[in-house]
């Protein structure tokens, strides 16, 4: 379905998305909200990076989506039907359609499955009749990858970090799906291997035309990898640009401070280069800031931040939820 401009309807569109998680606290049970009102698209081919400090609710989007963990409300429409309410086989059937590449590899992968197992085993799942060609499938995966036969019969535990990463993205490939969630997928891995798995999934991206929902803190590597960036502060969105515009004029100061405490590895421009500490911690969830939940932390708050919620706006080529994104300048 095309609108009048001819633009196509987004592969994955979520709308209004809550997640919180039922806690006990002194004797009663309560919520704590971890994602508040989160709604963005993701097209087809795209790679959408989501970023934010630990506790921002990076992950929790992710697991919402992939029907990991329930969400209180809001809506994801992917393939004409809401993620959020498919149930028993529907629900099955879609997930085929929608993977997961996980943070930490190895503990990712089954120890009792050699390598072969492991990247066959959503095919046994989604299509049993084929059995005659798995062997195949599976062997044309793993050079997909970087890998060989060779590794069929080893065992997670003969692995190094890259290579089981490269699995458990074999996995998720070996039934073509057309939206992957990668949930900080170079975290775990050294420095020297981070960016092979970068360009290997960049490369595979081009190559068979996948959606990308791309979790990090890594600013470096969302910057490689990703088409546009949404930005997340205790829930709520703060910002989201294409990837070019963040990263050349972020317009949210919470942006701009997570772009100055990254590290970069030009001494020089790191000694030249203007920074914005973020100071103090990020608030609880349970106690979040009246107003803009970022203005505790924000260097140019005034009172209308207190009483008032920024609403995500067009400023430019961004969107953002400031009451002063005006004033940001480079």
């Amino acid at each position: 379905m095309n609108d009048s401009a001819g633009k196509s309807t987004p592969l994955l569109c979520v709308r209004a998305l809550n997640v919180s998680y039922p806690i006990a606290l002194r004797g009663r049970r309560t919520r704590l909200p971890v994602v508040n009102d989160v709604g963005f698209e993701l097209e087809r081919g795209e790679t959408l990076g989501i970023v934010g400090e630990s506790g921002s609710g990076k992950s929790s989007i992710a697991r919402a989506l992939l029907r990991l963990i329930p969400a209180e409300s809001g809506s994801a429409q992917f393939r004409g039907a809401d993620l959020l309410t498919l149930s028993g086989a529907a629900l099955q059937a879609m997930r085929r359609h929608v993977q997961l590449i996980f943070q930490d590899p190895l503990s990712a992968l089954d120890p009792r499955m050699s390598v072969g197992e492991i990247v066959a085993e959503p095919l046994r799942v989604f299509e049993p009749r084929l059995a005659a060609a798995r062997r195949e499938r599976v062997l044309a995966m793993l050079q997909a990858v970087g890998l060989g036969a060779e590794h069929l019969h080893r065992y997670p535990h003969e692995l190094s970090g890259g290579q089981a990463q490269r699995i458990g993205i074999a996995r998720a490939l070996i039934i073509a799906p057309e939206l992957v969630v990668c949930d900080e997928p170079l975290s775990a891995l050294d420095v020297s291997i981070k960016s092979q798995i970068s360009n290997l999934l960049k490369d595979l991206q081009r190559r068979l035309r996948l959606s990308l929902l791309f979790i990090s803190h890594d600013l470096a590597a969302v910057r490689f990898s990703c088409d546009r960036v949404l930005v997340l502060y205790l829930g709520r969105i703060m910002e989201i640009a294409s990837s070019d515009a963040l990263f050349q004029a972020a317009r949210h100061p919470y942006t701009r401070a997570l772009m100055a405490a990254a590290p970069i590895p030009d001494p020089v421009a790191a000694r030249a280069r203007r920074n914005t500490p973020l100071e103090g911690e990020i608030p609880s969830p349970l106690s979040a800031p009246s107003g803009c939940v970022f203005r505790t932390r924000c260097p140019l708050a005034i009172e209308r931040c207190a009483r008032e919620l920024p609403a995500l706006r067009p400023i430019g080529a961004h969107q953002v939820a400031c009451h002063r994104a005006e004033e940001v300048v480079s």
